[in-house]
């Protein structure tokens, strides 16, 4: 099932906790099993290390995260979830990997930008329904 969903999905999020060395080594896992399911290391991903708000507990640095986002040619994040922390920050430059990823493949294989931009506008509208669609249920 799991492998499934990493097919599908046009872009990930992986998350570690700072607090939890072990999830922090998993992550580099998560991305070797997301790049053999889907056979290429091109894939549109986010970084993030969560409980930023633990800074007392944390077990895995800033810097440690950084380098690893580096490795992945990714963007990095450290977040809260308890205090909402660049939550929404980190979905909207997830948008901008797939957009970004899109365009590279495009241009690669001579698509117009026309049609690129129509792909792009009705892809667009999915994700931002579904977060109004959160948004009303958590309101």
């Amino acid at each position: 099932m799991r492998d499934q969903y990493m097919r599908c999905g046009e872009g990930f999020i992986i998350c570690y906790s700072v607090i939890d060395r072990h999830s922090y080594e998993e992550a580099s896992e998560y991305r070797k099993l997301i790049q053999r399911v889907r056979f290429t290391e091109d894939i549109p991903l986010v970084l993030i290390a969560n409980k930023s708000d633990l800074e007392a507990l944390r077990k895995v640095s800033t810097e440690e995260g950084k380098n690893l986002a580096n490795q992945f040619g990714c963007p990095f994040f450290e977040t809260s979830a308890a205090l909402r922390l660049y939550i929404d920050d980190v979905f909207y430059a997830l948008v901008r990997e797939i957009r970004r990823k899109e365009n590279e493949r495009a241009l690669g294989n001579g698509t117009s930008s026309e049609k690129l931009d129509s792909r792009r506008r009705s892809r667009w509208w999915r994700i931002r329904s579904i977060f109004a669609l959160a948004k009303e249920n958590i309101t």
